[in-house]
């Protein structure tokens, strides 16, 4: 994960090279633990959920301490389930590896805890989507043999710009019940600044 990616003045995330954002979803609630920046480390807020062929990010409808918005690499999400509850609301739950700095040690860092809920509406498009994305990355770099424990630290995020996105997309299923908004083309076309590496700062081309 990386806290507090950058975002444009709309609160839509500023994209990588190469990434794709596939849809966005609001109304959701989030939770994700071990948050220096929060009171307590817990974070629990609104906001809305941006999915895209790396990654899931969440951003606040309002700050909660420093923390504002919640990057989350498909490529280090893992023990990701869905669960319909009978008297509670769907959701996902998981885990997220850290994105770590090549300066930094693997060791001072924690895997994080989320859960997403669904408190507004069906998550009959969300859902299938994100577990298809997360099954094709996989799939595509070949980690699926691969627990947690010993995942490479250095694994490059951004390899998942190469999962077949496109042809996801054209066969997706759309919940007449579910908000999430699809999106046919990629948004802030106006924009062409674009982010190179979760840590540098993002670049004009």
């Amino acid at each position: 994960m990386a806290e507090n990616p950058q975002l444009f003045g709309n609160g839509m995330p500023v994209p990588f090279y190469g990434e794709m954002f596939v849809l966005a979803r609001d109304g959701v609630e989030f939770h994700v633990d071990k948050i220096p920046s929060a009171p307590g480390g817990h974070v629990k807020t609104k906001g809305t959920i941006y999915l895209s062929n790396i990654r899931m990010v969440f951003v606040a409808n309002k700050p909660v301490g420093n923390f504002f918005a919640f990057d989350m690499p498909l490529l280090f999400v893992h023990g990701e389930k869905f669960s319909q509850p009978i008297f509670h609301c769907n959701n996902i739950s998981g885990y997220v590896e850290p994105v770590v700095p090549d300066s930094q040690n693997r060791a001072l860092y924690s895997t994080h805890t989320f859960k997403i809920l669904f408190k507004e509406g069906g998550c009959g498009t969300f859902v299938p989507l994100f577990l298809n994305l997360v099954a094709s990355v996989r799939r595509y770099n070949q980690f699926e043999a691969q627990s947690a424990a010993n995942m490479a630290p250095r694994v490059d995020p951004l390899q998942a710009a190469q999962t077949p996105v496109d042809e996801m997309m054209r066969h997706a299923y759309v919940d007449p019940n579910d908000p999430t908004t699809i999106f046919l083309q990629q948004p802030a076309p106006e924009s062409q600044l674009r982010r190179r590496n979760y840590h540098g700062p993002a670049d004009n081309s």
